[in-house]
Protein backbone atom coordinates (compact mmCIF):
# COMPACT_ATOMS: atom_id res chain seq x y z
CA UNK A 1 0.00 0.00 0.00
CA UNK A 2 0.62 3.70 -0.48
CA UNK A 3 0.14 6.87 1.60
CA UNK A 4 -0.52 6.72 4.97
CA UNK A 5 -0.09 3.12 5.36
CA UNK A 6 3.69 2.93 4.69
CA UNK A 7 4.61 5.87 5.94
CA UNK A 8 8.07 7.62 5.55
CA UNK A 9 10.54 6.48 8.68
CA UNK A 10 10.52 9.86 9.74
CA UNK A 11 6.94 10.06 10.29
CA UNK A 12 6.88 6.49 11.80
CA UNK A 13 9.19 7.94 14.87
CA UNK A 14 6.73 10.50 15.30
CA UNK A 15 5.72 10.32 18.94
CA UNK A 16 2.26 9.85 20.00
CA UNK A 17 0.88 13.19 20.98
CA UNK A 18 -1.32 13.22 24.28
CA UNK A 19 -4.08 15.02 25.36
CA UNK A 20 -5.61 16.26 21.86
CA UNK A 21 -7.42 15.39 19.56
CA UNK A 22 -5.83 14.28 16.48
CA UNK A 23 -7.46 13.47 12.57
CA UNK A 24 -6.47 10.82 10.32
CA UNK A 25 -7.62 9.82 6.86
CA UNK A 26 -8.02 6.60 5.79
CA UNK A 27 -6.55 5.26 2.64
CA UNK A 28 -8.24 4.15 -0.28
CA UNK A 29 -6.60 0.59 -0.13
CA UNK A 30 -7.55 0.29 3.30
CA UNK A 31 -10.88 -0.50 2.52
CA UNK A 32 -11.99 -3.69 3.84
CA UNK A 33 -9.72 -3.71 6.97
CA UNK A 34 -10.32 -3.49 10.89
CA UNK A 35 -10.39 0.11 12.37
CA UNK A 36 -8.11 -1.05 15.05
CA UNK A 37 -5.22 -2.67 12.74
CA UNK A 38 -5.64 0.28 10.52
CA UNK A 39 -5.44 3.00 13.20
CA UNK A 40 -1.90 1.35 13.98
CA UNK A 41 -0.29 2.00 10.68
CA UNK A 42 -2.08 5.58 10.75
CA UNK A 43 -1.09 6.70 14.38
CA UNK A 44 2.89 6.50 14.95
CA UNK A 45 3.72 4.79 18.44
CA UNK A 46 -0.25 3.34 18.39
CA UNK A 47 -0.57 -0.44 19.83
CA UNK A 48 -2.91 -2.78 18.92
CA UNK A 49 -4.14 -2.84 22.62
CA UNK A 50 -4.51 0.63 22.79
CA UNK A 51 -6.39 1.34 19.79
CA UNK A 52 -9.01 -1.19 21.11
CA UNK A 53 -9.16 0.26 24.41
CA UNK A 54 -9.74 3.76 22.61
CA UNK A 55 -12.40 2.53 20.88
CA UNK A 56 -13.85 0.53 23.71
CA UNK A 57 -13.74 4.64 25.50
CA UNK A 58 -15.30 5.92 22.65
CA UNK A 59 -12.58 8.13 21.99
CA UNK A 60 -12.25 6.82 18.54
CA UNK A 61 -14.95 8.28 16.11
CA UNK A 62 -16.44 8.15 12.61
CA UNK A 63 -19.07 10.37 11.19
CA UNK A 64 -19.62 12.14 14.72
CA UNK A 65 -20.25 8.49 15.91
CA UNK A 66 -18.09 6.47 18.33
CA UNK A 67 -16.74 3.60 16.35
CA UNK A 68 -16.05 -0.31 17.15
CA UNK A 69 -12.54 -1.71 16.82
CA UNK A 70 -13.65 -4.33 14.78
CA UNK A 71 -15.40 -1.91 12.32
CA UNK A 72 -14.48 -2.46 8.40
CA UNK A 73 -13.82 0.72 6.83
CA UNK A 74 -14.57 1.81 3.31
CA UNK A 75 -11.25 3.82 2.42
CA UNK A 76 -11.35 7.32 2.64
CA UNK A 77 -13.15 8.25 6.17
CA UNK A 78 -11.64 10.51 8.64
CA UNK A 79 -11.05 9.36 12.00
CA UNK A 80 -10.84 11.80 15.27
CA UNK A 81 -9.13 10.12 18.52
CA UNK A 82 -9.16 11.76 21.21
CA UNK A 83 -5.96 11.06 22.85
CA UNK A 84 -5.66 11.52 26.77
CA UNK A 85 -2.78 13.00 28.25
CA UNK A 86 -1.20 9.36 30.31
CA UNK A 87 -2.37 8.84 34.16
CA UNK A 88 -0.21 9.10 36.64
CA UNK A 89 -0.07 6.36 39.50
CA UNK A 90 0.56 7.60 42.60
CA UNK A 91 3.82 6.56 43.41
CA UNK A 92 5.53 4.28 45.74
CA UNK A 93 8.87 5.74 46.42
CA UNK A 94 11.43 4.62 48.95
CA UNK A 95 14.26 7.49 49.31
CA UNK A 96 16.79 4.37 50.48
CA UNK A 97 16.31 2.90 47.14
CA UNK A 98 19.11 3.11 44.78
CA UNK A 99 18.43 2.72 40.99
CA UNK A 100 21.54 3.57 38.51
CA UNK A 101 20.50 4.73 35.28
CA UNK A 102 22.98 3.43 32.69
CA UNK A 103 20.48 4.81 29.57
CA UNK A 104 18.19 7.30 28.92
CA UNK A 105 16.28 8.72 25.96
CA UNK A 106 13.16 9.71 24.17
CA UNK A 107 12.39 5.37 23.66
CA UNK A 108 13.93 3.66 26.38
CA UNK A 109 15.41 3.50 29.43
CA UNK A 110 18.13 0.97 30.75
CA UNK A 111 19.04 0.40 34.27
CA UNK A 112 21.23 -1.67 36.58
CA UNK A 113 18.27 -2.98 38.61
CA UNK A 114 19.46 -3.80 42.48
CA UNK A 115 18.85 -6.96 43.87
CA UNK A 116 15.80 -7.20 46.31
CA UNK A 117 13.99 -4.52 43.66
CA UNK A 118 10.75 -6.09 41.95
CA UNK A 119 10.55 -5.13 38.48
CA UNK A 120 6.33 -4.49 37.50
CA UNK A 121 4.82 -1.88 40.13
CA UNK A 122 3.31 -3.04 43.56
CA UNK A 123 1.44 -0.85 45.35
CA UNK A 124 3.12 -2.02 49.03
CA UNK A 125 7.23 -1.79 47.96
CA UNK A 126 9.25 0.21 46.00
CA UNK A 127 9.56 -1.52 41.96
CA UNK A 128 11.62 -0.63 39.19
CA UNK A 129 8.29 1.09 37.72
CA UNK A 130 7.56 3.11 40.65
CA UNK A 131 10.78 4.73 41.23
CA UNK A 132 11.02 5.25 37.39
CA UNK A 133 7.98 6.81 37.20
CA UNK A 134 8.77 8.93 39.51
CA UNK A 135 12.38 9.99 39.26
CA UNK A 136 12.14 10.45 34.91
CA UNK A 137 9.74 11.98 32.64
CA UNK A 138 8.36 11.20 28.68
CA UNK A 139 6.80 7.87 29.60
CA UNK A 140 3.32 7.24 27.70
CA UNK A 141 2.66 3.23 27.67
CA UNK A 142 -0.82 1.88 27.17
CA UNK A 143 -1.96 5.27 28.25
CA UNK A 144 0.05 5.26 31.58
CA UNK A 145 2.93 7.44 32.55
CA UNK A 146 5.23 4.67 33.36
CA UNK A 147 7.67 2.70 31.53
CA UNK A 148 6.26 -0.72 29.81
CA UNK A 149 8.18 -3.87 30.87
CA UNK A 150 9.52 -5.79 28.07
CA UNK A 151 11.63 -8.34 30.28
CA UNK A 152 12.16 -9.33 33.39
CA UNK A 153 14.58 -9.94 36.36
CA UNK A 154 13.61 -11.75 39.20
CA UNK A 155 13.59 -9.75 42.31
CA UNK A 156 16.63 -11.15 43.85
CA UNK A 157 18.66 -11.11 40.54
CA UNK A 158 20.95 -7.49 39.72
CA UNK A 159 22.03 -6.22 37.00
CA UNK A 160 20.73 -4.75 33.29
CA UNK A 161 17.04 -4.47 32.08
CA UNK A 162 15.27 -2.33 29.33
CA UNK A 163 12.18 -0.76 29.83
CA UNK A 164 10.17 0.66 27.24
CA UNK A 165 8.99 4.60 26.92
CA UNK A 166 6.39 4.66 24.08
CA UNK A 167 3.85 2.05 22.63
CA UNK A 168 5.84 1.94 19.38
CA UNK A 169 9.55 1.66 21.58
CA UNK A 170 7.47 -1.51 23.35
CA UNK A 171 6.45 -3.22 20.19
CA UNK A 172 9.78 -2.90 18.51
CA UNK A 173 11.69 -4.45 21.71
CA UNK A 174 9.42 -7.38 21.53
CA UNK A 175 9.89 -8.02 18.01
CA UNK A 176 13.45 -7.69 18.78
CA UNK A 177 13.54 -10.17 21.28
CA UNK A 178 11.31 -12.55 18.99
CA UNK A 179 13.90 -12.13 16.22
CA UNK A 180 16.49 -13.37 19.26
CA UNK A 181 18.06 -9.79 18.49
CA UNK A 182 18.64 -8.82 21.90
CA UNK A 183 21.71 -11.06 23.83
CA UNK A 184 21.55 -11.06 27.32
CA UNK A 185 24.66 -12.24 29.33
CA UNK A 186 24.45 -13.20 33.11
CA UNK A 187 27.66 -14.14 36.00
CA UNK A 188 26.57 -17.14 38.22
CA UNK A 189 28.04 -18.22 41.31
CA UNK A 190 27.05 -21.85 41.05
CA UNK A 191 27.67 -25.30 43.06
CA UNK A 192 29.71 -27.95 41.74
CA UNK A 193 32.08 -28.53 39.22
CA UNK A 194 30.09 -27.61 35.78
CA UNK A 195 31.92 -28.59 32.49
CA UNK A 196 34.45 -25.82 30.57
CA UNK A 197 31.38 -25.23 28.67
CA UNK A 198 28.48 -26.54 27.69
CA UNK A 199 24.64 -25.95 25.83
CA UNK A 200 21.51 -27.07 27.72
CA UNK A 201 18.72 -27.89 25.27
CA UNK A 202 15.71 -29.19 27.46
CA UNK A 203 12.17 -29.19 27.36
CA UNK A 204 10.44 -26.93 30.03
CA UNK A 205 6.80 -26.35 31.95
CA UNK A 206 5.45 -25.53 35.17
CA UNK A 207 6.15 -28.39 37.77
CA UNK A 208 3.63 -30.90 38.35
CA UNK A 209 4.10 -31.22 42.06
CA UNK A 210 4.33 -27.08 42.02
CA UNK A 211 2.45 -24.98 40.08
CA UNK A 212 4.72 -22.22 41.54
CA UNK A 213 7.95 -23.68 39.93
CA UNK A 214 9.69 -24.88 36.49
CA UNK A 215 11.33 -27.96 35.53
CA UNK A 216 12.60 -29.35 32.79
CA UNK A 217 11.78 -32.62 33.65
CA UNK A 218 7.92 -32.77 31.84
CA UNK A 219 7.03 -33.78 28.55
CA UNK A 220 6.64 -30.41 27.39
CA UNK A 221 6.75 -28.90 23.00
CA UNK A 222 8.41 -25.56 24.88
CA UNK A 223 12.09 -25.63 24.81
CA UNK A 224 14.64 -23.94 26.99
CA UNK A 225 17.88 -23.34 25.96
CA UNK A 226 20.77 -21.29 27.03
CA UNK A 227 25.33 -21.94 26.68
CA UNK A 228 27.29 -21.35 29.43
CA UNK A 229 31.01 -21.25 29.77
CA UNK A 230 33.05 -21.70 33.07
CA UNK A 231 35.52 -18.31 34.15
CA UNK A 232 36.61 -19.67 36.99
CA UNK A 233 36.90 -22.74 39.28
CA UNK A 234 36.86 -22.63 43.58
CA UNK A 235 36.63 -25.08 46.45
CA UNK A 236 33.39 -27.12 45.42
CA UNK A 237 32.23 -24.19 43.28
CA UNK A 238 32.41 -21.98 40.04
CA UNK A 239 31.41 -18.60 38.33
CA UNK A 240 30.13 -19.39 35.21
CA UNK A 241 29.01 -17.18 32.25
CA UNK A 242 25.80 -17.82 31.07
CA UNK A 243 23.79 -16.40 27.34
CA UNK A 244 20.48 -17.13 26.59
CA UNK A 245 18.98 -18.24 23.47
CA UNK A 246 15.30 -18.36 25.32
CA UNK A 247 13.54 -16.54 28.11
CA UNK A 248 12.05 -18.35 30.11
CA UNK A 249 11.35 -17.93 33.75
CA UNK A 250 13.66 -18.91 36.29
CA UNK A 251 15.00 -20.58 33.33
CA UNK A 252 19.26 -20.15 34.48
CA UNK A 253 18.05 -21.19 38.27
CA UNK A 254 16.02 -24.41 36.55
CA UNK A 255 18.18 -25.91 34.02
CA UNK A 256 22.01 -24.84 35.84
CA UNK A 257 19.99 -26.67 39.14
CA UNK A 258 18.61 -29.91 37.43
CA UNK A 259 21.88 -30.03 35.34
CA UNK A 260 23.85 -30.55 38.61
CA UNK A 261 25.34 -27.35 39.66
CA UNK A 262 22.77 -25.08 41.53
CA UNK A 263 23.21 -21.23 41.95
CA UNK A 264 24.16 -20.11 44.72
CA UNK A 265 21.91 -19.20 47.33
CA UNK A 266 18.71 -20.14 45.49
CA UNK A 267 16.21 -20.85 48.48
CA UNK A 268 13.67 -22.01 45.70
CA UNK A 269 15.99 -24.26 43.52
CA UNK A 270 18.93 -25.36 45.28
CA UNK A 271 19.81 -27.89 47.69
CA UNK A 272 20.31 -27.60 51.15
CA UNK A 273 24.24 -26.73 50.97
CA UNK A 274 23.12 -24.22 47.74
CA UNK A 275 20.86 -22.56 50.20
CA UNK A 276 23.58 -22.65 53.10
CA UNK A 277 26.72 -22.04 51.59
CA UNK A 278 25.92 -17.92 50.47
CA UNK A 279 26.08 -17.15 54.83
CA UNK A 280 29.68 -17.94 54.93
CA UNK A 281 29.71 -15.48 51.80
CA UNK A 282 28.12 -12.50 53.50
CA UNK A 283 25.47 -12.97 50.56
CA UNK A 284 21.84 -12.87 51.11
CA UNK A 285 20.37 -13.80 48.05
CA UNK A 286 20.98 -16.12 44.89
CA UNK A 287 23.91 -14.92 43.30
CA UNK A 288 22.60 -14.23 39.58
CA UNK A 289 23.63 -11.28 38.05
CA UNK A 290 22.49 -9.98 34.24
CA UNK A 291 26.09 -8.54 33.62
CA UNK A 292 25.60 -7.55 30.05
CA UNK A 293 22.57 -6.42 27.28
CA UNK A 294 23.07 -5.53 23.71
CA UNK A 295 20.40 -5.16 21.61
CA UNK A 296 19.37 -2.71 18.54
CA UNK A 297 17.81 0.31 19.61
CA UNK A 298 14.03 0.02 18.12
CA UNK A 299 13.48 3.44 16.32
CA UNK A 300 17.46 4.36 15.08
CA UNK A 301 18.36 0.81 14.97
CA UNK A 302 21.81 1.50 16.33
CA UNK A 303 23.39 -1.17 18.19
CA UNK A 304 23.46 -0.18 22.22
CA UNK A 305 25.44 -2.63 24.69
CA UNK A 306 25.44 -1.99 27.84
CA UNK A 307 27.20 -3.32 31.18
CA UNK A 308 26.29 -3.77 34.86
CA UNK A 309 29.45 -3.67 37.17
CA UNK A 310 29.35 -6.19 40.08
CA UNK A 311 27.57 -5.46 43.40
CA UNK A 312 29.37 -4.69 46.44
CA UNK A 313 27.86 -8.17 47.81
CA UNK A 314 28.67 -10.28 44.86
CA UNK A 315 32.16 -8.98 44.46
CA UNK A 316 32.59 -9.83 48.31
CA UNK A 317 31.27 -13.07 47.79
CA UNK A 318 33.36 -13.70 44.60
CA UNK A 319 36.32 -12.60 46.55
CA UNK A 320 35.76 -14.68 49.59
CA UNK A 321 35.69 -17.72 47.29
CA UNK A 322 39.12 -17.04 45.72
CA UNK A 323 40.66 -16.82 49.33
CA UNK A 324 39.44 -19.84 50.00
CA UNK A 325 40.62 -21.77 47.39
CA UNK A 326 44.14 -20.87 47.49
Amino acid sequence: MQGGLQDAPAERLRRLVSGRTERVAVPREARGLRLDRVLVTLVAGLGIERARTLCEEGRVRIRGKAAQASRKLWGGEEVVLELPAPTQAAPVVDAAAHLPVLHDDASIVVVDKPAGLVVERDAMRPSVVGLLAARLQGFDCAGRAEPAVVHRLDRETSGCLVLAKTDAARAALEASFDAKEIDKRYLALVLGRPSDQERIDTPYGRSPDDPRKYTTRVLSPRRARLRYETLERFDGAALVSVELDTGRTHQIRVQLAERGFPVLGDAVYGPREARERPAALALGRHALHAAGLSLPHPVTRAPLAFEAPLPADYARALERLRRAAT
